[in-house]
């Protein structure tokens, strides 16, 4: 079995010429859950992780689980208006236009080390703007991790530019 081999493509969705690529067969397979899993944690193994930070919603169920291999806190990084206490947010990209994300402002303290982790990196505005408000509110952002990348949409040198390493399990060409 091969981690690529458990993500469905659905082709044009969410509209034509996309090839959606669908984790939710990856995570209803327990052997496939366990080994990205395993594989997102296996460079961090026995190092300081302060918290991993996952972004909604996907990036909280395999950010759950990683944190918990790495014995670490978990922060939600949510779409805005959806945290109860005090936040700091930031403006991101989105493929058409532009959305904001936040965290609570006590999240992490400042000098913390933290991973980012989302199912997949495509243009990577999401992810951009989560590293950037995780460094606004003192997060040392040692990595950001993704089940997919799709490199021809340049997400992932757009995260390395701001000096965090990508790790990434499959890669798929197209969108």
């Amino acid at each position: 079995m091969t981690l690529a081999s458990t993500i469905r493509t659905i082709p044009d969705y969410p509209k034509p010429g996309i090839m959606f690529r669908d984790i939710t067969t990856l995570l209803g397979d327990a052997r496939a859950f366990r080994r990205a899993v395993d594989e997102l944690v296996q460079p961090w193994a026995g190092t300081k992780i302060d918290k991993v930070a996952g972004m909604e919603a996907r990036g909280f169920i395999l950010g759950g689980a990683v944190a918990h291999q790495l014995s670490a806190g978990f922060v939600p990084v949510r779409k805005k208006g959806k945290l109860p206490h005090t936040t700091v947010s930031i403006a991101y990209s989105l493929e058409y236009g532009v959305d904001e994300m936040e965290v609570h402002e006590d999240a992490v303290v400042k000098g913390e080390r933290v991973i980012l982790v989302d199912d997949l990196i495509a243009t990577g505005g999401t992810a951009e703007g989560a590293v950037k408000l995780l460094q606004k509110i003192g997060a040392e952002v040692i990595a950001a991790c993704f089940v997919i990348d799709l490199p021809e949409l340049g997400g992932a040198k757009k995260i390395e530019a701001l000096g965090v390493p990508v790790r990434r399990l499959v890669s798929f060409e197209g969108h």
